[in-house]
């Protein structure tokens, strides 16, 4: 039976590996026309280190972001800060920090923060367009939290609450999303996983403040002065839905590689598929790595097939250092690296503490 499993697993990722390709074209004549796009980006150090190609298997705090069943894992308390130097040479910075609470029976309790910084922006206008008006700044706000549950030896779930804000100094857009997530767990030695989540559920967002509005004449000759608003389109947010499954191979002295995959439905663009692998040893130091495909990452940043920056290729490292084995309370240091088009990539460091 688990030869069987293993063969399962294997025979699923390489499914997933050779779908043909009109299976995964995605809706990429909606591109562009969702918002909120920075509830796809994920912040953590860890899972970016192989696409999130683990999410069938994530363990801890992670999970808020890429499968919440995960988040019941949770020993005790756990918390992690990251920064996310974005598209490196744009200047852009993600920061985030979260933490997961163990509460009552198999229960967990998260929060996570994640703020898009994109630095002071000049102030333009048509009478001043070289600037000199001062400057705005940019900011894109997300808090998540959650809930979860191990259900039984094999079963977890749990769902996620988001507050989105974006807004510069004179517009604003808030909204909710959902999340909603499952993880099982079978096997011998409790080393195949499935996932599923669906992400990103909510009501549509609209823009409002006074910088939609400007002052003008009707006429020319007219001294009155009116105040002209442009009308407000709602937007709809990027969901997904990602499906995945991982096998875990066991060596003696606590040595482990796991070979994973998922498979995201985006409602706005490509769909996507990841395959990854991340050997540890002993817990001590994890390396993994993974390769993110959609339709079109090959071609040239010209061609119109072409909307993503990503090249698809990711690579992270773990060290972590025991603090009590007794009760297994840790601290490891996560990076990871992303491949892009055009930038320098994109580069995540985090610290996580678990006690």
């Amino acid at each position: 039976m688990k030869t069987l499993y293993r063969y399962l697993i294997i025979v699923g990722v390489v499914v997933l590996a050779t779908m043909p390709q009109h299976m995964l074209a995605g809706n990429k004549d909606r591109s562009g026309q969702a918002g909120a796009s920075e509830l796809l980006i994920n912040p953590w150090g860890r899972s970016t280190g192989w696409g999130n190609a683990g999410m069938a298997r994530i363990r801890g705090l992670e999970g808020i972001w890429s499968n919440v069943a995960g988040t019941a894992f949770t020993r005790r308390t756990e918390g992690i800060v990251a920064h996310t130097s974005w598209l490196k040479g744009s200047d852009v910075n993600i920061y985030a920090f979260g933490f997961t609470q163990k509460v009552g029976e198999g229960g967990a309790l998260g929060l996570g923060i994640m703020s898009m910084n994109f630095g002071e922006i000049p102030i333009t206008t048509t009478s001043y367009p070289d600037g000199g008006q001062g400057t705005f700044s940019p900011n894109l706000l997300n808090i998540s939290m959650s809930y979860a549950k191990s259900f039984s030896n094999s079963i977890y779930a749990g769902f996620v609450l988001k507050l989105i804000s974006e807004s510069i100094s004179n517009v604003t857009a808030q909204g909710v999303a959902i999340d909603a997530g499952i993880q099982y767990m079978t096997g011998a030695e409790e080393n195949i996983h499935f996932g599923i989540t669906l992400k990103n559920i909510g009501p549509t967002m609209k823009f409002t403040g006074d910088g939609i509005s400007i002052r003008s004449f009707i006429n020319l000759d007219d001294d009155n002065q009116f105040t002209l608003e442009q009308r407000k389109e709602a937007f709809e947010l990027p969901t997904q839905l990602v499906i995945g499954t991982a096998y875990d191979f066991l060596f003696p002295d606590n040595y482990r590689f796991t070979l994973a995959g998922n498979f995201t439905s985006n409602s706005f663009t490509n769909d996507q598929i990841t395959l990854g692998g991340e050997f540890s040893l002993k817990e001590y130091v994890m390396l993994r790595a993974g390769y993110t495909y959609e339709d079109g990452i090959w071609e040239d940043i010209e061609m119109a097939d072409k909307i993503n920056l990503s090249k698809g290729l990711s690579a992270g490292i773990t060290v972590q250092v025991p603090m009590n084995k007794a009760n297994g309370s840790s601290f490891s240091i996560d990076y990871s690296y992303r491949d892009t088009d055009h930038f320098n990539g994109n580069h995540t460091i985090g610290a996580r503490i678990s006690f």
